[in-house]
């Protein structure tokens, strides 16, 4: 007999099935495909900003919604508007910056919206910020509106130390994570990240945990996976995503999200 395909299928993006040269391979189109093929829901889980979702809402056909700056943002693919926001309030994003400067000398901190970025002096530019002019404001005016994101990126510390410093110093106030190894750390409000996001949209389509799967490599993956039914890391991913899932998968350059989905929705269905 023929398993029945889960209802829901979650996928982190950069090293999930976004590849190392940044491309997503004509195979994971396809087999993601199959996934809406089959009546079941498909949903983009990621630490991006909307601003970084025109590739994936271009090479998937602008399908459906995602969940965005780890879950602070939901945001429509078909029409690009943000649909829903939950940011940091102002006071908690004013004392959250305060810690962090005083467990981490020397960082520099930046607030993220769906389009824009805006930092202190300090904030080095990363990767991801080569598509936006990084705005430096003051921070009567950095912190001086909710944000769905709060980064932090030191000139020296991994990403892995920084969270190791920023996790008991903000505590409470904002939920400290990292998604990659570039000497950064990220914050978003208290009760907010992928797994909370997911479970709400799971509601909405009257879907239970135990009819997803989610598939992801880093830290900030961690609460999808807990909450999912079955859990995939790909073979590149952290340590840590490695000890908790239900089964490894091939590297994001060896198309393993693609082969299990091929698995769990086999042509026939």
């Amino acid at each position: 007999m023929t398993p029945v395909p889960p209802r829901l299928v979650a996928t982190d993006l950069d090293g999930t099935i976004v590849r190392s040269d940044g491309t997503v391979s004509a195979r994971t189109v396809a087999a993601l495909a199959r996934v809406e093929q089959a009546g079941s829901l498909l949903v983009f889980v990621t630490g991006r900003p909307p601003r970084l979702m025109g590739p994936i809402a271009a090479a998937f056909g602008r399908r459906g919604q995602a969940i965005c700056s780890n879950g602070a943002l939901i945001h429509d693919l078909r029409t690009g508007a943000v649909v829903e926001e939950h940011p940091i309030p102002v006071t908690a994003l004013v004392e959250a910056a305060r810690r962090l400067r005083a467990a981490a000398p020397g960082i520099g901190l930046a607030v993220e919206y769906a389009h824009e970025l805006a930092g202190d002096e300090h904030y080095q530019a990363g990767d991801w910020d080569t598509d936006v002019t990084v705005q430096r404001l003051e921070d009567a005016k950095l912190l001086g509106r909710p944000a769905p994101k709060l980064i932090g990126r030191h000139p020296r510390l991994s990403a892995d130390e920084l969270l190791a410093l920023a996790g008991p110093a903000l505590d409470g106030l904002v939920t400290p994570y990292h998604s990659n190894g570039l000497r950064l750390v990220e914050a978003i409000a208290v009760g907010v990240n992928k797994a909370a996001a997911l479970e709400a949209l799971a509601e909405r389509h009257g879907i239970a945990r135990t009819e997803a799967v989610a598939f992801g490599d880093m830290p900030n993956d961690l609460p999808m996976l807990a909450w999912a039914g079955g859990s995939y890391g790909v073979a590149n991913a952290h340590q840590d995503v490695l000890a908790a899932v239900d089964e490894v998968v091939p590297g994001n350059d060896e198309d393993g999200v693609a082969r299990t989905v091929e698995r769990l929705f086999p042509q026939s269905c």
